[in-house]
């Protein structure tokens, strides 16, 4: 039970601080925000485990100040594929 809230709460800083750096308007409410924050989180914590064993594995960041940093990254990520699925043409 404590996992999960810490993913909650993990998803909810990454989310809110990767919409912040992404410009222009996501939408998703603070639902939204945690989810692409927890993917961001797992995509974050994958990359990180490529890059420093070479196999892909899924995992999640760590609700430390590194296990934050990779999970923004991860929600920047998160954040950027989600604005290309959902561009709406005006």
């Amino acid at each position: 039970m404590t996992n999960i809230i810490a993913w909650i709460i993990l998803g909810l800083l990454a989310g809110a601080i990767a919409k912040a750096i992404i410009p222009g308007r996501q939408g998703g409410g603070i639902f939204g925000t945690i989810i692409l924050g927890i993917i961001g989180a797992f995509v974050g914590g994958s990359l990180v485990t490529l890059l420093t064993t070479g196999s892909l594995q899924l995992t999640a960041a760590g609700l430390s100040i590194p296990g934050v940093i990779v999970a923004v990254l991860g929600a920047i990520i998160a954040v950027w594929i989600w604005s290309l699925l959902t561009r709406r043409t005006v």
